[in-house]
């Protein structure tokens, strides 16, 4: 473990209000993106996209780091230039997510643990030779009729703990990510009580399995109702309630918090995360790790038309400086 450079490299990335993009999208899921502007996924559609997002000019301004799909690593831009030298030029750190995806977990209706772990040490020098600087693993958390469980949440939290020593081990910064997810009925409490048990529980994984804190990302959700509820709560108390519980589980050591957008969409992502900052002393970056929140518009305007590209840069932009000004507490709803 290189303590200096993982702490430089996760500082960096979330530094000057900076946060992550997540394009990450595995080959299923960017289908179903493309899906909905009626695009058929190919590989090189799925290049020619991602390429635009990092061709982007000034988003290095606002993005310190994009997360990447394995197949987007190893890419060469239409020029042939390597994906990994584009956003090195571009001032944007690349990343990987190395997760397999959450599987049923044995003995546990309804509940899942991520796997990945196999082969996990070799794929990691790999894409450190690649370019990859960082990663992400994420573990899934349901919220239901008598789960999660701590079994469940034990599972995945002792994954996240080894994905994330052997990311150290290989010199990459490791995203840990352990979602809550806001699907289905759940109140506001209810996500609160589940999230601080998968934190605490994520946390003392971490120090027992000797992961050096200062060299980590945290990438939670926010402490929001279920989608399905019949209260939802306002974007004041979202905020209010997340910070108040991370100020009671997470260690200052941590660099920085860039958060998922879960279901939410794009303004509610962003004025969360602006009410969060706006006027609060945090002992850690508080930041964002978005999806959708920053592609939709900018995957909306593309079209996959080439004549399009210079709107949908300008759409993905947008989305990036105003999360950058949200990170900074400084975000307007006016600017839409």
């Amino acid at each position: 473990m290189n303590r200096e450079q993982l702490a430089t490299t996760a500082q960096a990335i979330v530094a000057n209000n900076k946060g992550i993009l997540a394009a990450d999208e595995s080959t299923a899921t960017i289908a179903k993106r493309f899906a909905s502007i009626n695009l058929e996924s190919t590989e090189q559609r799925r290049r020619d996209y991602r390429e635009m997002l990092f061709r982007a000019e000034g988003a290095g301004e606002f993005i310190g780091g994009a997360i990447l799909f394995d197949e987007t690593l190893r890419q060469k831009a239409a020029d042939g230039t390597p994906l990994v030298q584009v956003m090195n030029d571009a001032g944007t750190i690349p990343g990987i997510k190395v997760d397999k995806g959450a599987k049923a977990l044995a003995g546990r209706p309804n509940e899942t643990v991520t796997e990945g772990l196999d082969g996990l040490r070799e794929r990691l020098a790999e894409y450190y030779d690649i370019g990859a600087r960082f990663a992400k693993w994420r573990g899934v958390i349901d919220v239901g009729q008598g789960i999660p469980s701590h079994y469940a949440i034990r599972a995945n939290a002792d994954a996240l703990a080894r994905y994330a020593a052997l990311c150290q081990e290989a010199r990459i910064v490791p995203i840990v990510e352990p979602e809550v997810l806001m699907d289905g009925d759940h109140d506001i409490d209810r996500c609160e009580e589940v999230t601080q048990h998968v934190l605490e529980t994520v946390f003392q994984t971490l120090y027992e399995s000797g992961v050096y804190l200062e060299g980590i990302l945290l990438k939670p959700n926010m402490v929001i109702a279920g989608k399905g509820a019949a209260n939802q709560a306002s974007a004041q108390e979202v905020a209010e309630r997340t910070i108040t519980l991370l100020k009671r589980v997470v260690p200052s050591a941590v660099p920085g918090i860039v958060f998922l957008s879960g279901g939410q969409t794009e303004q509610q992502a962003t004025e969360h995360l602006n009410i969060m900052n706006k006027g609060n002393d945090l002992p850690w970056a508080v930041s964002y790790s978005y999806g959708r929140a920053l592609q939709q518009s900018a995957l909306q305007a593309w079209k996959g038309n080439e004549s399009n590209v210079a709107a949908a840069q300008q759409a993905y932009l947008h989305r990036a400086k105003c999360n950058s000004l949200a990170a900074a507490g400084q975000y307007e709803t006016s600017m839409g």
